[in-house]
């Protein structure tokens, strides 16, 4: 192995026993000690998906018009479907026992993959502020009930501050620790917490106003697809290209279909339900529409009591998905070629979610507007990457581990200069592509519209297929498959 290979994984240690600091960072894992199987991922995805986070989505599909029959069937596709993609990306994991980017270094090359992995840690930073900022909207929320505080962030600061520093810490006891934790972790909660959900969520469908629920006029074809594509980019898609961080200690026997399966069904069921939870508490309660806080609707629909209860599942539910994303970031940050050890990695990454979901509370207004823009536009170069990646996958049956890790002009991964062009450039014009039909108003006013949203691709909020079918197409033409299938 080269003398620049990342000094922060200098061995292949062995897999953490339960409670240990895994000490493993982006190094692939050696065979012997590849012992997963697909059941775990499900685990680890229904866990990760118990979050409230489905609510404001699914308050989103009756904002955008659908009626609630609507709003499950496109729940239902949007999420089991993009978490199949993320099933595809784990096949990876499970052939190269490396996390997603840096198996992504055998087709982009050591250095072109910097991009891709730049883009995943931003989305990844992103996805864990969301995380954050709702588990502290939680916090204030419960905090309200029980002490008669302010229901809104900037209402109570000090407590807002406190709600973030709960969640962060609770996140870092979890993540750093490592893989063997969190799989136990997201198996226990997955029985004890999805109980917890079906208790509450028999509380909240007494509570809703049926009657309005049936008022409610269905949406044409294109809110239907428009719905299908906002929930694939805010569900599946935002985790495709972690796909492989958990599935790299999948025994080799594993089959390709159940690890599709696992991660399908796994994030797919919770899924459904938040979501359809979320539409009929829209269609049912105009004033959740315009909510700045997407938790109020909690508070006002069910008993204080249970409300409390509801809150405090839905905190612990967020820590399951933040601390599996902050987990993925730490190894992404690695990939990046910052020299830390995998459990500093992690560390640094909350600090920088602390300070920006601390902004993000106090500072933005609203949290629908900010939610939606963030989760459309990383979707498309995040979907770019994924098509590239997948057509890499036809040809490719192993990777080079050593040259995984080795950044030197020796690397089996060097390619020109470092970089692969055909990978890059398809990369770049995909999401050339997809800027063309997209908006950005996380507000009132606009920051970008593309020349081409007001097609039908643009309104539909398509803009992220018109990425991945870009990418995919162009790379293939290019010859991926053939050049993967030649290393």
């Amino acid at each position: 192995m080269s003398r620049d290979t990342l000094s922060s994984d200098p061995t292949l240690k062995p897999a953490p026993s339960l409670g240990a600091v895994e000490q493993r960072g982006i190094e692939p894992v050696p065979v012997s000690e590849r012992t997963g199987n697909p059941l775990q991922l499900f685990w680890v995805w229904f866990a990760a998906n118990i979050s409230v986070l489905g609510l404001p989505l699914g308050v989103a599909l009756v904002a955008n018009g659908l009626s609630i029959w609507q709003a499950v069937a496109v729940a239902a596709l949007g999420s089991f479907g993009s978490f199949a993609i993320v099933g595809l990306v784990s096949i990876a994991g499970r052939r190269g026992g490396a996390p997603s980017l840096t198996l992504s270094r055998a087709i982009f090359g050591v250095r072109g993959n910097i991009g891709p992995t730049a883009m995943t840690l931003c989305s990844r930073l992103g996805w864990e502020t969301v995380n954050t900022s709702t588990a502290a909207l939680a916090f204030v929320t419960i905090c309200s009930l029980l002490f008669n505080t302010g229901a809104g962030a900037k209402d109570v600061p000090m407590v807002t501050v406190l709600g973030v520093v709960l969640f962060v810490a609770c996140t870092v006891s979890v993540s750093g620790l490592g893989h063997a934790f969190i799989l136990t972790v997201q198996k226990w909660s997955t029985w004890i917490f999805g109980a917890i959900n079906l208790v509450v969520l028999a509380f909240l469908v007494t509570s809703v106003n049926w009657a309005a629920v049936a008022q409610a006029p269905s949406g044409n074809l294109e809110a239907v697809l428009t719905g299908i594509g906002m929930i694939a980019a805010g569900t599946g898609i935002g985790w495709a290209n972690s796909g492989a961080d958990m599935a790299r200690y999948q025994s080799p026997a594993a089959k390709a279909g159940a690890l599709v399966a696992s991660a399908a069904a796994g994030a797919g069921i919770p899924l459904v339900l938040m979501i359809a939870m979320g539409s009929l508490l829209g269609a049912s309660n105009s004033g959740v529409l315009g909510a700045a806080n997407p938790l109020d609707a909690i508070r006002n629909t069910l008993p204080p009591a249970v409300a409390v209860i509801y809150l405090i599942v839905s905190f612990v539910g967020l820590l399951l998905s933040n601390h599996l994303s902050v987990y993925s970031a730490g190894l992404t940050t690695l990939t990046l070629g910052v020299r830390i050890r995998r459990v500093y990695a992690v560390i640094v990454d909350v600090v920088v979610t602390t300070t920006a979901s601390l902004c993000f509370l106090l500072i933005a207004d609203g949290f629908y507007g900010p939610f939606i823009t963030f989760i459309s536009l990383l979707s498309v170069p995040i979907i770019a990457w994924v098509g590239i990646f997948l057509v890499d996958m036809v040809g490719r049956r192993s990777y080079d581990p050593e040259a995984l890790l080795d950044l030197s002009p020796g690397s089996g991964y060097w390619y020109r200069n470092g970089i692969e062009w055909r990978a890059l450039g398809s990369w770049l014009a995909a999401i050339a592509a997809g800027a063309l039909f997209i908006k950005v108003q996380p507000g009132d006013t606009p920051w970008y519209t593309g020349p081409l949203h007001e097609t039908w691709i643009g309104q539909n909020g398509m803009a992220w297929v018109i990425a991945g079918v870009f990418g995919a197409a162009a790379y293939a033409i290019l010859g991926g498959a053939g050049k993967a299938a030649a290393r």
